[in-house]
């Protein structure tokens, strides 16, 4: 669906990072994590293609969508510059999200940077569940880290940076190598390398991994966004087929 959202607020959480809340009935569709939305960031014809952009949380009582994003281009510059009361054309929800019922009792939630933002409304709906949710959340520096105390109001949380300025130095595999395996699924979402690295550290435990990938239409049209994968085809579009994907789908 497409809809003018509305710009409720907006605020800096991070650094380059910024959270902004948008209001409209286009939320009542927004039922599964670690799906996406496809912003059209400005109206002039530079910003012709949309940016894809997680789905943080949705407040489905309030009507409003909440997203994170880095701006690091013009495109995301421009959006982070919209106030209250501006509005952003939305297509939502995109894309396939994480299964909530594959878990049993204890999932282990894993992210990297921008790829935190979907696990925080997966680990709501998982709570909701009865589903026990352990977080590693990697960050590259104490500057770069958001919604710490969010999550940590969900389950236990730990942090990794990679210059060693808050938790464990080092990146999120060598935190879940340090931590007992008493979970019974993982979910993942970050740079590939890292999804890459959390398959090879757990092997033997199911598992669900969300791919970041720049994208032109998010509607499988114009292939800009195809992964090797095990499959028939020996492809996949991570906006329609994925963006999150079974352990083991991928040819990374």
């Amino acid at each position: 669906m497409q809809e003018e959202m509305r710009v409720v607020k907006q605020t800096s959480i991070a650094r380059n990072i910024y959270e902004i809340v948008l209001q409209g009935g286009i939320t009542k569709n927004m039922t599964k994590p670690g799906q996406f939305v496809h912003m059209r960031v400005g109206n002039s014809s530079e910003f012709m293609l949309r940016r894809p952009i997680s789905i943080c949380s949705v407040d489905q009582q309030a009507q409003t969508l909440t997203c994170l994003y880095r701006a690091e281009g013009k495109g995301t510059t421009h959006l982070s510059q919209l106030k209250s009361g501006d509005t952003v054309d939305i297509l939502a929800p995109l894309g396939n999200g994480f299964p909530v019922e594959a878990a049993q009792k204890t999932a282990l939630l894993i992210g990297g940077g921008i790829g935190v933002p979907p696990l925080y409304e997966l680990s709501k709906q998982l709570n909701a569940r009865g589903i026990k949710t352990i977080h590693v959340l990697g960050f590259q520096s104490a500057e770069d880290m958001f919604y710490i105390k969010q999550f940590e109001a969900l389950g236990t949380t730990h942090v990794a940076t990679v210059d060693g300025t808050y938790g464990t130095k080092g990146f999120v595999t060598d935190v879940v190598n340090a931590i007992p395996v008493d979970y019974d699924t993982f979910y993942t979402c970050g740079p590939i390398v890292m999804i890459k690295a959390i398959q090879e550290t757990l092997p033997n435990t199911p598992g669900y991994v969300s791919l970041e990938e720049r994208m032109g239409c998010g509607i499988g049209a114009c292939y800009a966004c195809v992964c090797e994968a095990d499959n028939e085809d020996g492809y996949v579009k991570i906006c329609t087929d994925g963006p999150v994907f079974e352990k083991g789908a991928l040819a990374l």
